[in-house]
């Protein structure tokens, strides 16, 4: 089996990628709820070509297993605010701490309202 047909394979079929719940919005943007905690960080980066992307963690998990809070597509902090109100507010208000660095796009008194 070449290895195109082996990866589409493994997509298609062994990987539930066809049924799995945040395919529909992938590209722009993934939330893991389960993984939010009190303290995290908030960073941009660039992945390939030059596109920018918003990555909420959650601290404990210290890159490891449950890490990822929430990956954004684009740095607006509107967007990222709309894309994390997802999260329910009884959760938000868990979080006592976000720590993050000084970029103009996120400026916002209001962070992203995780605690409100």
């Amino acid at each position: 089996m070449q290895g195109k047909a082996l990866l589409r394979h493994y997509r298609d079929f062994q990987s539930g990628f066809k049924q799995w719940d945040q395919r529909g919005h992938a590209s722009e943007w993934l939330l893991f709820p389960q993984n939010l905690g009190p303290q995290l960080s908030l960073d941009e980066t660039s992945l390939s070509r030059g596109e920018l992307y918003t990555i909420l963690t959650n601290k404990a998990a210290r890159g490891g297993k449950g890490s990822v809070v929430a990956i954004v597509a684009g740095t607006k902090a509107e967007t990222v605010i709309e894309i994390l109100k997802k999260i329910p507010e009884r959760q938000r208000k868990k979080v006592t701490e976000i720590t993050l660095d000084m970029a103009g796009s996120m400026d916002r008194t209001d962070f992203y309202g995780l605690n409100k």
